[in-house]
């Protein structure tokens, strides 16, 4: 099962290992890299419970000096203010440009981690070992790295790339359910914006909710598949300047609906789901794509036991208001990543705001 994924982004391209039981490995993997011998492991308290201890021996057994720093779990606490704590904790342990700091945990501690390192002594190395499905098939690859303010969703950041990325599909046996659907919506991602033959074997699974149904063959698959989609994306365009906005596909309209829940609401992945739902909806309204694969992917979503309405009590008003702060817009306009077949989306910023207010009242009301 154990597979290696290069992504290509010169200087410093790197690569995305696939093994289980590699989080016991992980010194001997990282021994290759000829990284300084300092190392500041960042997690939240329930992940560094569970498998702090053994991240620190793997590391400690191949001669590396092994400090650690934890923040607390959650999307409201990726702030500047949990950054200070990781430069605190770099600074009290005199971490060298030499240095690593190791993100342990889901795509918050993978972004803040890589935020951290990307401004600490003007960029020092990160390693990331994603414990999420969701990290595991997005956040932890690309080096997009970064906190929230208050107004928006990942508005403060940088692109700063991994030296490795270590995924052990072990530890999504302790993964909430709900954290697995969450991962679930970035991997159906995939199947409509890169890759139909992920589409179709997710369609081909009789469940997508729960990781007992998911044999070793099909998780692998669906880990592969989607980290090497997201490997050839950045690959052609390490920091968006054209075809990576692709990977935002049901992330405009979700980041809204994040912000205007305070993170407290929707995870990421259910965020998605519902901006995926409308996604398709609004290339339905616009002629783009058949409302035959509008509904097919709506079936997957709901397959993955994932959310295909809005939250109750928020206002359509505030959504498209909220979306006037999107990081991808772009002379005053909302760009949209719109389906155009399963496997191709394109990129257009030619929606009316009225199609946008239509599809929200209409298709994604539960008034409706």
């Amino acid at each position: 099962m154990k597979s290696v994924i290069r992504v290509e982004v010169p200087p410093q391209s790197y690569d995305i290992a696939i093994a289980p039981g590699s989080l016991d490995d992980i010194g001997v993997w990282m021994s290759r890299l000829k990284l300084g011998k300092q190392v500041l492991l960042v997690s939240n308290p329930a992940i560094f419970r569970r498998y702090g201890e053994r991240a620190i021996a793997a590391l400690k057994l191949v001669g590396y000096q092994v400090s650690h720093c934890t923040l607390p779990a959650g999307e409201r606490y990726k702030t500047l203010k949990s950054i200070q704590k990781i430069h605190d904790a770099a600074l009290q342990n005199r971490l060298e440009r030499s240095s690593t700091l190791v993100a342990l945990g889901g795509g918050v501690i993978g972004d803040m981690t890589g935020f951290a390192a990307a401004t600490w002594l003007r960029g020092i190395n990160v390693v990331q070992v994603p414990t999420s499905l969701l990290a595991m098939v997005d956040a932890a690859i690309g080096g997009k790295t970064g906190v929230n303010h208050p107004q928006g969703k990942n508005l403060i950041g940088a692109f700063h790339q991994p030296r490795f990325v270590l995924i052990d599909p072990q530890v999504l046996q302790t993964l909430p359910p709900r954290e697995l659907r969450a991962g679930m919506a970035e991997v159906i991602k995939y199947g409509v914006i890169w890759n139909a033959d992920l589409f179709a074997k997710l369609e081909n699974t009789k469940r997508l909710d729960q990781l007992r149904y998911l044999d070793d063959e099909l998780l692998s698959f669906i880990l592969s598949s989607s980290c090497q989609a997201k490997a050839d994306v950045v690959s052609q365009d390490e920091k968006e300047a054209g075809l990576r906005a692709i990977l935002n596909y049901g992330h405009t309209i979700g980041h809204a609906v994040e912000s205007l829940t305070g993170y407290k609401v929707v995870n990421h992945g259910e965020a998605v789901a519902i901006g995926m739902v409308a996604a398709g909806q609004i290339a339905v309204e616009l002629q783009m794509w058949t409302s035959q694969e509008a509904e097919r992917q709506k079936a997957l979503i709901e397959k993955a036991g994932l959310l295909t309405q809005l939250p109750p009590g928020l206002e359509i008003d505030a959504i498209i208001d909220t979306l006037q702060t999107d990081k991808k817009v772009k002379d005053g306009k909302v760009r949209f990543v719109l389906p155009t077949q399963i496997g191709q989306v394109s990129i257009t910023d030619q929606v009316p705001a009225d199609v946008i207010r239509q599809v929200l009242n209409h298709d994604l009301s539960m008034d409706n």
